[in-house]
């Protein structure tokens, strides 16, 4: 199997969703291996790629995987091919020095929502517009028509749909940890099961549910039934949006769900 690109790396790593780093020789000045422009991407166990090799090359990839590790903004740093200058991997005595840019490549959000009606789809037009992996799930195919979709062509999230005759939370398990759930579809049954399901298996970021107080009273008894504890159940959040941002119309609930994941995802990297 031929080696990845850099290019086909970084798809990749997101495809995988693996963290990485990219590498890119910014400038050159003198003689050097590699002309300004090469690159290499680094991930925790593997890279692709290269920048020239020898010392400046496993310098970079010391300085990336450390970048990994501590999560950190992107870096530069100066490389100096003299037998004279200091080296940690063996002497590259090409006369020149290097300049390279460390870029780290995070892991995008992922939010599933279920039920793409009126709510999900104005939800999922914001989504589609931020860096990020969409899973759209619905049991009416209707909904997920390609022309009733075509909002989303020019998407910069990377859009995944699922259509499901029957059990939507079948696509549960399709969905890579981490992933923010939303519930939203048309039937109350199904609302119902995919709570007890995302409540069961899976490691989600965050769960929310679309309804009013009464609707969460009867899912949160039923729930209970069903064996789920109060820890459990504190997982779901309901009502889903900005307190703040008001209204009954389509667009303005999903600006308020979007503008909420938002300020969650910001949270999630500050922790990270």
């Amino acid at each position: 199997m031929p080696e990845r690109t850099w290019l086909q790396a970084v798809t990749h790593l997101r495809a995988i969703r693996e963290p990485g780093v990219l590498v890119t020789l910014a400038a050159v000045r003198g003689h050097a291996p590699r002309k300004p422009g090469a690159k290499l991407v680094v991930g925790a166990a593997e890279t692709w790629g290269s920048i020239g090799g020898g010392n400046v090359e496993a310098v970079a990839i010391d300085r990336a995987r450390a970048l990994l590790a501590d999560g950190g903004p992107p870096e530069m740093f100066e490389v100096a091919l003299s037998d004279k200058a200091p080296y940690q991997h063996g002497v590259q005595c090409c006369g020149g020095e290097v300049t390279v840019l460390l870029e780290p490549l995070p892991v995008v959000p992922a939010v599933a929502v279920f039920g793409v009606g009126h709510v999900g789809l104005e939800l999922a037009r914001i989504l589609a517009r931020h860096d990020l992996e969409l899973h759209l799930v619905d049991t009416r195919p209707d909904q997920l028509a390609d022309a009733r979709l075509a909002v989303l062509s020019d998407a910069v999230a990377a859009v995944h749909v699922h259509r499901l005759a029957v059990m939507p939370e079948i696509a549960l398990g399709e969905l890579p940890p981490g992933t923010h759930v939303l519930i939203m579809t048309h039937d109350h049954a199904e609302d119902f099961a995919l709570c007890d399901a995302v409540l069961r298996d899976g490691e989600f970021a965050s769960i929310g549910l679309i309804g009013s107080a009464a609707k969460w009273a009867r899912f949160r008894s039923r729930l209970a039934a069903q064996g789920h504890d109060d820890a459990a159940l504190a997982r779901i959040t309901t009502p889903i949006g900005l307190a703040d941002i008001r209204g009954k119309e389509p667009a303005t609930i999903a600006l308020s769900v979007a503008a909420a994941l938002l300020r969650t995802f910001a949270r999630e990297t500050a922790d990270a």
